[in-house]
């Protein structure tokens, strides 16, 4: 009878201990859906002083990190759970997607899910989940074909879903069996369950295999079918872009904001295609929205200087580029913008110090030195222009222009035949620089030398028509020789004129931006 007694008191311990832990952790789950973290935590750590030892807190532990996003912690905790109890299925599949969803944030993270979906299947080799996700890992490994074995082995009415199609389609893709690839695509796109996440999965497989035709299908089927989300948009514009059908690409990505603010990362992607379409002005509204969302961002400061230089707006591109100095005044591509911009301000020396930056932070760039040598040339600081473009003469990149520089110095010192050497020597390199005809035949005129200096001008024109010295050196020599087609070329010299200034009218105005 004391026996009887001592049993029946036992059992009821044990099942009010059982209802207990399970009180503590619906408690916990229930606080965690209200996403009072803070709660649960208290709750967890109060239940493992009366059960120190009992995994399913550690996996509850485990699921709070992930979700704060604290994947490092969560791995501890889920690690900490399977150890406990080996067989301790919900935990093994949480560590192996928190690798999966974290890849950047863990070494290996595809391999180190795949053997945590192994450890499922040694002692339960039927496991869906862990035998699908085995067959999505061995595809993300690049192991298509143990991929394809994988998924043979599913389930015969599982292998029918949209998941697996999708996953057979990215294995042929990957295997680059286009006839199956293609096929699969096709029965994906007619599958009543086809949504975004299988055009996801796909999406990284299709990209390295240049499969741009099937994505641009998996989209266009989604959009057709009023299924598509703002991600599918966003993802069918990029390949739009990629294709050159720039219209198109704008349009999508435009519809990828949805009902939403339009992130900086898409108004960056909308500025790029405008920018592509020659639409500067809507580049520009696109790059003052994503200035208004993050001022303190100096790329988008530069990018903004940058099409404000294709606009000709000096003003305003001298004005972002010194923004995005202000945040990041060790930028070498922030000074290289900015000595441009200030060369052709009222006072080129206010070039000066950004070049002499830019040198600074890249020493043997010798674009940087030709362009320094062009701004002492400009404040006629000959000795100074002299030596940087003599540094620049000796690289490949900048040696053409730089023997043309040094043939301007020349001519203004009244070296003529240096000058006409340097020239003829960027020319030899260069044989389309109008520039330099022009400069030769100013050589010419200045020896008297009147048919060579018509020749080389003429040649200029014929590169350039529109060539402001050539056209100015033209007029010169003829009313030197009285020549009867003076009057000619002084009405077509008044109209390059005109339209230069023009140009430099607009190059130098500020423009007031308004998003479009």
């Amino acid at each position: 009878m004391l026996r009887c007694l001592l049993l029946i008191i036992f059992l009821a311990l044990t099942l009010f201990a059982q209802t207990a832990k399970e009180q503590l952790i619906l408690q916990a789950q229930e606080l965690m859906q209200q996403n009072n973290f803070a709660g649960a935590r208290q709750i967890i750590a109060q239940a493992t002083k009366t059960y120190p030892n009992d995994p399913g807190f550690d996996n509850l532990l485990g699921i709070i990190e992930a979700q704060q996003g604290n994947v490092v912690a969560a791995e501890t905790a889920f690690k900490k759970a399977v150890t406990r109890s080996p067989k301790f299925t919900g935990a093994y599949l949480n560590l192996g997607r928190l690798y999966q969803e974290n890849a950047a944030q863990f070494a290996d993270a595809p391999k180190k899910a795949w053997q945590i979906y192994q450890r499922i299947l040694q002692y339960d080799p039927g496991h869906l989940e862990a035998g699908y996700q085995s067959a999505v890992l061995f595809q993300v490994l690049g192991d298509y074909k143990t991929s394809l074995l994988q998924v043979a082995k599913l389930p015969a009415d599982f292998q029918q879903s949209a998941q697996v199609t999708a996953l057979l389609c990215a294995n042929y893709v990957g295997l680059e069996n286009r006839a199956k690839g293609d096929e699969y695509a096709a029965k994906l796109i007619h599958h009543p369950e086809f949504s975004e996440a299988d055009v996801i999965s796909l999406w990284p497989v299709l990209e390295a295999k240049k499969r741009t035709d099937v994505a641009v299908k998996l989209c266009e089927s989604l959009i057709a079918s009023r299924r598509a989300t703002p991600e599918i948009f966003h993802r069918a514009g990029l390949v739009y872009e990629k294709l050159g059908q720039l219209e198109k690409a704008r349009e999508y990505l435009l519809k990828a904001t949805g009902n939403e603010q339009p992130t900086v990362k898409l108004l960056l992607e909308l500025a790029r295609v405008a920018h592509q379409q020659k639409d500067f002005q809507g580049a520009l509204g696109y790059l003052a929205h994503a200035r208004d969302l993050e001022p303190r961002k100096a790329a988008l400061h530069f990018s903004f200087g940058m099409v404000c230089a294709n606009l000709n707006l000096g003003a305003e591109a001298h004005t972002a580029f010194g923004k995005a100095l202000e945040l990041e005044p060790g930028n070498a591509t922030y000074n290289y913008a900015m000595g441009v911009a200030a060369m052709y301000r009222h006072d080129p020396g206010e070039a000066i110090p950004y070049w002499q930056k830019y040198l600074s932070l890249k020493p043997d760039d010798a674009r940087g030195k030709f362009l320094l040598g062009t701004v002492y040339f400009k404040l006629r600081d000959y000795e100074s222009a002299r030596r940087e473009l003599l540094a620049a003469v000796k690289s490949t990149d900048t040696v053409a222009e730089a023997h043309f520089y040094l043939g301007r110095v020349a001519r203004q010192e009244n070296k003529l035949d240096e000058a006409i050497r340097e020239l003829a020597l960027a020319l030899r390199l260069n044989p389309q620089n109008a520039d330099g005809y022009a400069e030769l035949g100013q050589c010419f005129i200045q020896q008297k030398n009147y048919a060579e200096a018509e020749q080389s001008l003429q040649q200029a024109l014929k590169i350039d028509a529109d060539n402001y010295a050539a056209n100015f050196n033209l007029l010169t020599l003829y009313s030197r020789t009285k020549d009867k087609r003076e009057a000619e070329q002084a009405k077509k010299f008044e109209a390059v004129k005109n339209k230069r200034n023009e140009q430099m009218q607009d190059f130098l105005r500020a423009i007031e931006v308004r998003e479009r």
